[in-house]
């Protein structure tokens, strides 16, 4: 990912909801936070890559913060802190595997951005 763009991973340690969503609003102060959970937008492929380019375009959004909550999820505090919502998929993923996910999702859609052959 750091060929596309700059990225960065704090992880914490689990604590239960409560305390996970104070260390993750903590940890993305000042950042764009999209809250990933169950109730959130799923996007495909191209709406990620569409909603990037715009981001890049606008110049509007400096720093993204992508929150992915632990065994328990977020709280409704967390998610109403956040500017969006978005769910990775239907099902619901242990927050390890939604990492890998999302990290996918994001490299596959830069290599789309870049014109690369990944994607196929």
């Amino acid at each position: 990912m750091q060929r596309y763009t700059a990225v960065a991973l704090t992880h914490g340690k689990e604590r239960g909801a409560d305390q996970n969503s104070a260390q993750l609003l903590a940890a993305s102060e000042g950042t764009f936070r999209i809250g990933l959970d169950e109730r959130g937008r799923e996007l495909t492929t191209g709406g990620l890559v569409e909603v990037i380019n715009r981001w890049e375009l606008e110049g509007s959004v400096k720093t993204v913060g992508l929150l992915i909550g632990g065994a328990d999820g977020h709280t409704e505090g967390l998610r109403s802190e956040c500017q969006t919502l978005w769910r990775l998929s239907s099902l619901t993923l242990q927050h390890e595997l939604a990492l890998l996910v999302l990290l996918e999702a994001l490299y596959r859609a830069y290599t789309i951005k870049r014109g690369e052959p990944y994607h196929r």
